[in-house]
């Protein structure tokens, strides 16, 4: 039976959609046939995340006597430790560790948050031994220990400016900087798991290798869009709206249609259908506008029936421009219509839903930048139909 006293970590640890890509990357990248992420505290040692292909017995919220293990050095030195055959190694050739498991190879990486509290560790482990004292090896798996720290600090830190946003609106302006401050932070070891990944595609051939790497360039991409959102939402709240920087755009058109594609390569099963009649010279900021599309895809994807297409619609209509979206599937409810445009707030009327609920609110942020608005209607029969609309002609006074 699990320690209820560390469910919330090993939740923590099964929301991020990555770790179960992780493990397997540490089995290929090591050769050994179990990995796992452990929280190892001053009195336990428990599973968070396993992918166990040697029977070892260990299940997401199993322990292990904490003196048993060498995660229990590892708390105390904050440092990886690294062998490969264990029965000629100087020191672990004596460890009790070993001997205890029977384990000839073995690699533990500490995971430390930003606030330097030790969380626990990524570790694998074998009876056989493996080549695992490579530097690469070590570098790309403290890499993964990053990634699920900078995980792990997002899930704390987004939790605590909810509570802030609900509670304390004399403290907003400083929860918001916050936000900035921690969307800035994250891009810097995202950068470094994205660099990693295109690396390691270099140097193998192999289609499941090349398979689980692409997951990990999935998983940083969406990480990178929540950071983007994160600031966007930050700059609205701090400077009175999302920045834009209009001008004259001549091939606004090409711009949407190339959102629309990459859209569709992320979402490879759904059917996107699209009419564009875009003008020439319209005045906007096209890079934000392609946000909004894009919001407004993602969103369709992910809310919309599966078996029926999406249809796009764009198009100049009183010298407006407009973006027309329809999806088939379940229609919004009413309770929550008020609230559809509002950060943090997909959740308010008890619906299920993905990420911060920020995609949206920004997508309406941009079409008000424009001087212009956001809608949508939902019904069963006519579908869920969002429609953004702004003066597309620059007119000079």
């Amino acid at each position: 039976m699990t320690n209820p006293e560390f469910s919330p970590d090993i939740e923590a640890i099964r929301s991020i959609d990555a770790v179960p890509v992780i493990l397997r990357m540490v089995k290929h990248l090591t050769g050994m046939r179990f990995a796992a992420v452990a929280r190892v505290t001053e009195s336990h040692w428990v599973a968070c995340a396993v992918d166990d292909s040697i029977d070892f017995g260990l299940q997401p919220g199993g322990e292990l006597v904490l003196e048993s293990t060498i995660c229990h050095e590892i708390r105390q030195h904050k440092q990886p430790v690294i062998f490969g055959k264990a029965s000629e190694h100087p020191v672990f050739s004596l460890h009790h560790t070993p001997k205890t498991y029977g384990l000839e190879s073995y690699i533990s990486i500490p995971i430390v948050k930003s606030n330097g509290d030790f969380f626990g560790t990524l570790c694998a482990i074998d009876s056989l031994a493996a080549n695992v004292e490579e530097p690469a090896i070590a570098q790309t798996l403290t890499l993964f220990a990053q990634l699920i720290a900078m995980n792990l600090d997002s899930q704390r830190h987004l939790q605590a400016t909810k509570t802030a946003l609900d509670t304390a609106n004399e403290l907003g302006r400083l929860r918001e900087q916050f936000i900035a401050v921690l969307g800035h932070d994250l891009r810097t070891p995202l950068s470094a798991i994205r660099m990693s990944a295109d690396l390691l595609e270099t140097k193998t051939e192999d289609k499941r290798s090349l398979k689980l790497l692409s997951a990990i360039r999935k998983s940083s991409l969406r990480m990178g869009v929540l950071i983007e959102n994160i600031l966007d939402f930050a700059r609205g709240r701090l400077g009175g709206g999302i920045p834009v920087q209009r001008q004259v755009v001549d091939d606004l058109q090409q711009t949407l249609l190339l959102t629309l594609e990459e859209v569709q390569a992320s979402h490879p099963h759904a059917t996107l259908i699209h009419a564009l009649d875009v003008p020439t010279g319209v005045y906007c900021d096209a890079l934000r506008v392609s946000q909004l599309l894009s919001n407004l895809l993602g969103n369709a994807v992910t809310h919309g029936s599966t078996t029926a297409p999406i249809i796009l619609n764009a198009y100049s209509e009183n010298n407006d421009f407009v973006i027309a979206l329809t999806n088939q599937g379940t229609p919004i409810p009413d309770e929550l219509m008020p609230l559809l445009f509002e950060p943090f707030s997909r959740s308010e009327a008890g619906q299920r839903y993905e990420g911060l609920g920020l995609g949206l609110y920004i997508a309406s942020q941009i079409a008000s930048a424009h001087n212009g608005t956001l809608s949508v209607t939902s019904d069963l029969e006519s579908g869920t139909r969002f429609v953004a609309r702004f003066p597309a002609q620059f007119k000079w006074a």
